[in-house]
């Protein structure tokens, strides 16, 4: 399976970019052993536009052209289905072993994601009701991938109930 992590509005130099990136980085050493052949991170400007469905539509449609298609979209949306670290583990390794070749994670920008780009992924999944800032989502879904990983392959840095 290859995962990809979505998003809008490029972090540059921003702290949780990096913590991102290194999460992502310990997830890629742990991948191959666990059929994850591939995890990228693929970033999007946010848009300019004056009006917010303006800008909405417009971060959708360049987010959909960085997706691998067939995929298996995941958006990050506060209303979505809230996880714990195992059960975020085991749904990974259901939907590899299901056959998913592409799954994808979705990270809208400073406005979020575009009702008819949330509506057309297969899953929504929230970290919680809060509103999070989009650059630490990243960091938290970077390092949830990682959690999983190390879960499913009983890695020590998950120190609670293994998958």
């Amino acid at each position: 399976m290859r995962i990809t992590v979505a998003a809008v509005g490029r972090g540059r130099a921003a702290p949780e970019q990096a913590l991102c990136d290194l999460f992502l980085e310990r997830a890629r050493a742990l991948g191959p052993k666990l059929g994850i052949s591939k995890l990228d991170f693929l970033v999007t400007d946010v848009s300019r536009s004056a009006s917010l469905d303006a800008r909405l539509d417009e971060e959708a449609a360049k987010l959909a052209q960085l997706l691998p298609t067939p995929s298996h979209c995941i958006a990050l949306d506060e209303a979505g289905r809230p996880l714990s670290s195992e059960a975020f583990a085991k749904h990974l390794a259901a939907l590899r072993d299901g056959g998913c070749r592409d799954l994808v994670f979705l990270i809208g920008g400073p406005d979020g994601i575009a009702p008819a780009l949330r509506q057309a992924a297969q899953e929504r999944l929230a970290f919680g009701p809060q509103t999070w800032p989009h650059l630490m989502v990243r960091a938290m879904l970077a390092e949830q991938i990682y959690r999983a990983l190390a879960i499913l392959s009983r890695h020590p840095y998950h120190r609670g109930r293994p998958a």
